[in-house]
């Protein structure tokens, strides 16, 4: 066998036992990253769909995943971090409310901005959802019934007799 012949038949041995080996390495890499992602998209969609009602049990879900899943991402963990400071507060004055639904949207934008939805997913997109007048008129009926419910419950405490307490002695 000559030189030229061992040489081609090494290649073709690393080639047979190496290509597969590379591309399932490959692959894998690619599926790992398409998973970080479609998590990533995940919280994305759930914290978008629920700036409209506030706090739902998925949103906080995804805001206690952000750390996890965006662990490479400094600015997105950095906005979330002035988001959880702002609601760790007990400052309750509409300044303050203003102030966390702005940090809340700096956050969203941040995740856009790291899902490459730069220039096409902005601020003003972020901070104008779409909430049809029905949806806010039912919620204004839900606000005012409970309203009214909490009164009638007010007024019949007020109105029954007490009982005494009896203190026990041993």
């Amino acid at each position: 066998m000559t030189r030229f012949e061992t040489i081609m038949a090494v290649l073709n041995l690393v080639a047979i036992v190496g290509i597969p080996i590379l591309a399932v390495v490959i692959g894998q890499y690619l599926q790992n990253r398409a998973e970080k992602r479609k998590d990533k998209m995940q919280i994305f969609r759930t914290l978008m769909t629920s700036r409209i009602y506030g706090w739902t049990v998925d949103s906080v879900h995804a805001l206690n995943l952000i750390d996890v899943v965006f662990v490479k991402d400094t600015a997105v963990r950095g906005a979330w971090k002035n988001l959880l400071d702002a609601y760790s507060s007990s400052e309750e004055s509409e300044l303050m409310k203003q102030k966390r639904q702005n940090l809340n949207y700096k956050l969203l934008e941040e995740m856009a901005k790291n899902l490459g939805y730069k220039d096409r997913i902005t601020w003003e997109t972020i901070q104008n959802p779409y909430v049809p007048k029905g949806m806010i008129d039912q919620w204004e009926a839900q606000a005012r019934s409970q309203q009214a419910y909490n009164d009638l419950l007010h007024s019949m405490t007020s109105i029954m007799p007490k009982k005494e307490s009896k203190e026990v002695t041993k």
